[in-house]
């Protein structure tokens, strides 16, 4: 089933999905000529000088789909299944993620192909440097800002943020976000996109009648996100009954110990073997009787070929694109509400957006109100896609992306045509 799921292009959905919601919206062929393929796409390569002494090649990649309202934004991730297409899909649905929760960015990404499993400290700073040097014609606190994604984090941003002021001459705080609180850093970034995905939930259990506390929760993916969203859903009464990471999947119907779970994963690195708990398989836990599933790992875990085996009342795209086009038809058609990634997991790039103000004023937040700053921002732009989901009678991505193109569109018709 992994090799099934890896083989799977995730750039066809993001064309697909956009199509369904630019149908719906009526757009005109001029217009979406302009918005719906990248502006620009640079590939690059990276000699790395390896701890042995001898220099292997690496392939990274830079996407800028948008720049219509704002600087690209979008993280960087090192995988070994990082593809340009992969890159391409993630910088389209930055662009509509950005324009949903309405901050003035457009929509990045960027990628190396590696393992850094199997790389050691110093031979991915290398890397890293390396791989900004290339990418430097691109990046700027007004042009494009890098942001920690899968495998990457605040040291690696870090790096970034120094080989480019090294080059400028001066420091250069605003060119990334995700960074160590020292050098500029905000509070609230670590656990932004987890927050943001429990806001989204909690609005969605609002909506649906659901009472949030003594629901049950599978959340397939623990990693920042995924275990983040967990311990505030735990916090609020929830039942978390399964669990997974790239180790493993393990289980407990009457519910897992979530803080314990959580100091179990920093101090093994793995959900796998917890106390109180069972393994299970990849295919048990999508099947599991829940009331929230939360999709947190990578893209196109759910698919044609299982998602009629979901029983999750409301599925909460904590990841980029989880669910494919066919997984939405199968789920809504059986009463499956679906929080699409674009409005779920925004949290991460409106506590960045934050950040790189904080940068720009030289003036800082406090924790408390950046969560107060970041719920408003998320139940605002939850409103505003079901508003679309309810009046326009149409799916909750279709009606997510509705709101994030409508407002690309609007802004390229205001600015034009130049030359």
């Amino acid at each position: 089933m992994l090799a099934a799921v890896a083989e799977r292009n995730a750039y066809t959905p993001a064309l697909e999905n956009f199509d369904s919601a630019a149908d719906v919206l009526e757009l005109s062929q001029d217009i979406r000529q302009m918005i719906k393929y990248p502006e620009r796409i640079l590939t690059v390569t990276l000699p790395v000088r390896m701890d042995n002494g001898h220099i292997r090649r690496f392939e990274g990649y830079r996407v800028q789909h948008s720049t219509a309202r704002g600087p690209a934004k979008g993280g960087i991730r090192y995988h070994p299944n990082v593809t340009l297409d992969e890159v391409k899909a993630l910088a389209t649905w930055m662009t509509w993620k950005c324009s949903v929760v309405n901050i003035p960015f457009g929509g990045g990404k960027g990628g190396v192909t590696c393992n850094p499993k199997e790389m050691s400290q110093t031979e991915l700073e290398h890397m890293t440097r390396r791989y900004t040097s290339a990418i430097l014609p691109l990046i700027g606190p007004s042009q494009d800002i890098p942001a920690p994604d899968v495998y990457t984090n605040s040291q690696t941003m870090a790096w970034i943020m120094d080989t480019y002021s090294m080059t400028k001459g001066y420091t250069v705080q605003g060119v990334v976000t995700g960074k160590p609180l020292c050098l500029g850093g905000s509070l609230g970034r670590n656990e932004a996109t987890g927050r943001g995905v429990f806001y989204t939930i909690l609005s969605a259990c609002e909506h649906l009648g659901l009472p949030i506390k003594g629901a049950k929760v599978v959340v397939q993916g623990f990693g920042n996100a995924g275990s983040i969203a967990a311990h505030l859903l735990d916090s609020h009464g929830c039942c978390v009954v399964g669990v997974s990471d790239s180790t493993g999947c393990i289980f407990n119907k009457s519910g897992l110990d979530i803080p314990k779970l959580i100091l179990y994963k920093e101090q093994t690195g793995r959900v796998a073997g917890f106390d109180g708990s069972e393994p299970i398989t990849a295919e048990q836990l999508l099947r599991l009787d829940c009331d929230i599933l939360i999709p947190a790992a990578l893209e196109n875990v759910v698919h044609e070929e299982n998602a009629a085996d979901v029983k999750a009342k409301i599925v909460a795209e904590a990841a980029n694109g989880p669910l494919t086009p066919d997984a939405d038809r199968i789920i809504e058609a059986r009463g499956g509400f679906i929080i699409p990634d674009i409005l779920c997991n925004a949290g991460g790039v409106t506590v960045s957006y934050f950040e790189w103000v904080q940068d720009e004023q030289h003036l800082f937040w406090d924790a408390q109100d950046i969560y107060n700053r970041l719920e408003k921002v998320m139940k605002t732009a939850f409103n505003d896609v079901l508003k679309n989901h309810v009046d326009r009678k149409v799916g909750m991505r279709v009606a997510a992306n509705m709101v994030g193109i409508g407002r690309v569109a609007e802004a390229i018709k205001i600015r034009g045509l130049y030359p």
